[in-house]
């Protein structure tokens, strides 16, 4: 998606060959038209695969899959990377290690929020190692619905996350691949 490369450009920071901060628009801030569009892209891309949930993981995938939930007229169901004092009974978890922070979480999923007759578009902000979707569709198999495919805002083509899942039969769609990362260095994957 052009218009997500060129915001990348304009606004995200290449820390080093493994990091990309682009908090200014995607998290910490977030630009609501970048995300209204995103959303468009990912509903017209998967619109033909019987979608009938959107399912993300707290909190930089939210607003994107926000807008996608939106624009398909269908929920949005988010998985928890903290336990809740409330949704505490019929809980679907799972270990997941995070490659940011270098540390595992329990994501969560309240089982009442997904069946068997659901298939699911699941959105996130970074693919890198594969982990958290993985994750997620480990909690999805679990509640024995079947996975429609993945919609990723940027992925970082150089590290295994994209192999890894399309060697589990997971479709995945990236709207930005980064080829190559350094110190005030991004380069995309020529498609």
């Amino acid at each position: 998606m052009k218009l997500l490369e060129e915001k990348i450009l304009a606004e995200g920071k290449a820390l080093n060959e493994d990091i990309l901060k682009v908090d200014s628009f995607i998290n910490h801030k977030v630009d609501a038209e970048l995300m209204m569009a995103i959303g468009q892209d990912f509903a017209e891309h998967f619109k033909d695969q019987g979608v009938t949930k959107v399912v993300t993981i707290e909190s930089s995938g939210i607003a994107p899959a926000v807008m996608t939930a939106y624009c398909m007229q269908i929920p949005l169901v988010i998985m928890k990377k903290q336990p809740s004092k409330i949704l505490n009974k019929n809980l679907l978890q799972t270990e997941v290690a995070s490659f940011t922070k270098g540390t595992s979480y329990e994501l969560t999923i309240s089982a009442e929020q997904i069946s068997e007759d659901d298939h699911v578009l699941i959105i996130d902000d970074f693919l890198a190692n594969g982990e958290a979707a993985t994750g997620a569709i480990r909690l999805l198999r679990m509640a024995h619905a079947t996975v429609a495919g993945l919609g990723i805002l940027i992925e970082k083509s150089f590290q295994p996350g994209r192999e890894k899942l399309m060697d589990q039969g997971i479709h995945v769609y990236s709207l930005a691949r980064i080829a190559k990362l350094g110190e005030n260095l991004i380069e995309f994957v020529e498609e």
